[in-house]
């Protein structure tokens, strides 16, 4: 860590609540925040940059892009130190009239902790140079968990990554997945989960990518969202599948739970109701699809129309017997948003307590 005076963490109560977190000060008493630098200002990193900007025991130092994108000046806009990840490429930024501070490599000499949100599989070859500088590395769902060796979810394994200099956030799918399953292991235990992803094509802004006028289905079974669960749901017994379909608003899936004992439908929605980042929507109210949450997160005037809560339809909520079936929504863009900002607080024991993280995100995000 780039820290100029020893470092240890003290106690600091909650106000209104019995969670101590874990402040990160230097040895002089001066409480300090975590650098955090944001490598690939895209769909998911311009979000965790906006949110950390929200957070008051963390701060971006900066922020990368290869090319001299609108996004490049949005980043500048926002007051947002720029850095170039290709330094060949600093000319087109200067040609472009945008403002660079340096390569990536200088924003890694002034940083505590990097969040990777460059493309999928690209990510990887990065660990190795975030080593070099000594620097601590969050990794996206695009990863594969055994190239970076540990995943993270804030619900159900915040405490294993305590102190952890890399892991990576699991994916949206995934993300959505761990908060409705995980309290149902805690509250009835879980023989089985089936899942089925009905996943989007591309994100809104990608024009380039299908399908078009078809149903692709994922032909490797199990689909890779059950095993990627179970890196931070252990011993989880899940078979998933999975087909892409031609829209960009949100994925659905469809979910069949084996309970460990029998239970109602109402006790499953209370125990959902206090599980944080899940909320619920009904159809009888007319919203029956996902068209009508993307508009819901318009109505409630969500930045970006982001809506980090997976959705539950609460009619769509049935149990017989100690089976259980269900319906969620995935906003992919955003879910993992505040996951992020939980991963960096495990990562330097900002808080020992995954729900006083939660809480203290969820309160600068306004979540739930």
């Amino acid at each position: 860590m780039v820290m100029s005076t020893v470092n240890i963490f003290l106690p600091s109560r909650v106000a209104g609540t019995n969670i101590y977190l874990l402040r990160f000060v230097k040895g002089n008493g001066e409480q300090v925040t975590v650098k955090v630098a944001i490598n690939g200002y895209g769909t998911i990193g311009k979000r965790v940059a906006d949110a950390v900007s929200l957070q008051d025991d963390m701060e971006i130092v900066g922020v990368t892009k290869t090319r001299p994108t609108f996004e490049a000046r949005l980043a500048v806009s926002k007051g947002f130190d720029l850095y170039v990840a290709i330094p060949e490429n600093i000319p087109s930024f200067e040609e472009a009239g945008i403002t660079v501070k340096g390569t990536l490599e200088d924003l890694l000499g002034i940083c505590d902790v990097v969040v990777d949100c460059t493309p999928g599989k690209e990510g990887v070859n990065n660990l190795e140079r975030y080593r070099k500088f000594g620097v601590k590395a969050i990794f996206q769902g695009g990863e594969k968990h055994e190239n970076i060796g540990m995943s993270f979810n804030s619900l159900s394994n915040y405490h294993e990554n305590l102190g952890i200099d890399y892991t990576r956030v699991v994916s949206c799918n995934t993300t959505g997945l761990a908060r409705t399953i995980y309290p149902l292991v805690k509250e009835f235990g879980v023989k089985k989960v089936y899942a089925t992803m009905v996943r989007r094509g591309p994100d809104p802004n990608n024009s380039k990518k299908g399908p078009v006028n078809a149903i692709v289905p994922v032909l490797k079974v199990p689909s890779h969202h059950g095993p990627d669960l179970k890196t931070v749901i252990h011993d989880l017994d899940i078979d998933t599948m999975a087909v892409a379909v031609p829209t960009t608003l949100m994925h659905l899936h469809c979910n069949v739970v084996e309970l460990g004992r029998e239970a109602t439908s109402e006790e499953v929605i209370k125990v959902w109701e206090k599980t944080p980042r899940v909320t619920f929507v009904d159809g009888g109210e007319g919203i029956v699809s996902t068209a009508q949450i993307m508009e819901m997160a318009k109505d409630l005037k969500r930045d970006r129309s982001d809506l980090n809560e997976i959705t539950v339809w609460k009619d769509g909520v049935h149990v017989v017997g100690n089976t259980l079936y269900y319906y969620q929504a995935i906003h992919q863009e955003s879910d993992v948003v505040p996951e992020n900002v939980d991963c960096i607080r495990a990562m330097f024991r900002l808080t020992e307590d995954n729900l006083g993280s939660i809480e203290k995100t969820n309160r600068a995000l306004g979540i739930n």
